[in-house]
Parts: C-alpha cells; structure tokens; sequence
C-alpha cells in the first residue's frame, strides 16, 4: 500500500517536459504583455480615480498594464515548487488586491506599493504548498508505520490487532491511529478500484467457458 501512495505522488508530469512547458508558457506570456499598450503618463491616476468609483474596466487595464511586474516576479520564483503560469495566477490576485487598496493605503508609489502585495501573495502560495507537501511526506511515513505494525502484531498475536494495541506500539494516540487507519483503508480501495478498472471482463468470461467447456469434455 505504500508503493500505491508513492505512484500517486510520483504520477506529475516528466522533469524535463515540465520545465519545457513552464518555458513555454512564460513566453507565451511576455509575448502577451508586449502586445497589451503601456499605461500613458497621466493616464495611471486617471484610471486609479475611475476604479475607485467601481470602474472594472478601469481596473483591469490597469491589471494588464502591470502584468509585467507578476511576470517577472513570478520567474524569481521558479523551481519552488509552483509553474510561472501558476505563480502569475497567484500573483495576479495580489496585483488585483493591490489596485483596489492603493487608493486608501496612502502609498504614493503604486509600482513599489503593488510589488510587495504580489510577491506576498506568491510567497504565501509557495508556502502553503511546501507545507502540504510536508503533510503528504509525514502521512505517507505514517501509514507505512501503521502497516508493518499492523502486520507485526497479526503474526505475533494470530489475529487483527484493535486500535488500542496498534496505538500503543506506534505510541500514538488512538485517535491518531485510528486516523491513519481510515486513510490506509482509503489507499487500498482506491488500489483496489484501480487494479479493477484494468480487467477485462470479455477476457474473464472467456476464460470461464474455456473451463467450463473442458470440464464437459
């Protein structure tokens, strides 16, 4: 069962086809950004005053005007664990964030004041994926605990283990044990399912005529 949470984890996109495809979509991007019209002097606090009457137009070009600083915060964060097409997403909230609080944030420097909102947002995604990766590691090691101790006591006691005597022998709390019990459970159906959705049943009752037939005979 632990091999089965492995495959799961290791089933992301080949190394190199990844880094291929994050380039190409950062091009894909900056070419984007060149084809969008910079914001003409003047017109930023134009459009600030506009979107601070609710302006969603007024907003959004100025989201697209500065596309180019998510962009290129986004490439200083590459290998983090997210895509640049991610970490655009990611920060293209904080720069949305950033347009529609910069009137009442008393800032004058939107570009410096729009810049640190984009790289917290990103800084936060990239944390909270570190974090869930962290979890996934230490649940994995978890259930690979619980099933050579669960196979332990079955051979030493002849029997199912309760969740009592797993707890004690994984000095966990039945609480906890009982936990991972539920995603170990969970992780062999799934296998199960899977190992299922490759039979073929026209094979299967192939197979059952080929025997029953040399019975008969």
């Amino acid at each position: 069962m632990a091999a089965q949470f492995q495959s799961e984890e290791s089933r992301s996109a080949n190394p190199r086809a990844s880094i291929d495809d994050d380039t190409a979509a950062l091009r894909e991007l900056v070419d984007h950004v060149k084809m969008t019209r910079p914001l003409q002097a003047g017109e930023e606090e134009r459009l600030f005053g506009q979107a601070a009457m609710g302006d969603r137009r007024s907003e959004d070009r100025l989201v697209a005007g500065h596309l180019d600083m998510v962009i290129r915060l986004a490439g200083t964060r590459r290998g983090q664990g997210f895509s640049v097409a991610d970490l655009v997403q990611e920060g293209s909230i904080g720069l949305v964030e950033a347009v529609r609080s910069f009137a009442r944030s008393g800032e004058s420097d939107f570009a410096s004041f729009a810049e640190k909102k984009v790289g917290a947002q990103m800084d936060a995604a990239i944390a909270a994926e570190a974090a869930a990766v962290r979890d996934a590691q230490l649940l994995l090691a978890a259930a690979t605990d619980y099933e050579r101790t669960e196979i332990v006591i079955r051979h030493e006691f002849g029997r199912a283990p309760t969740e009592a005597e797993l707890a004690e022998k994984l000095e966990w709390t039945v609480d906890r044990t009982r936990y991972v019990a539920q995603v170990v459970a969970e992780a062999r159906r799934r296998h199960d399912e899977e190992l299922l959705s490759f039979v073929d049943p026209d094979a299967i009752e192939s197979d059952d005529d080929d025997e029953r037939s040399d019975y008969d005979g």
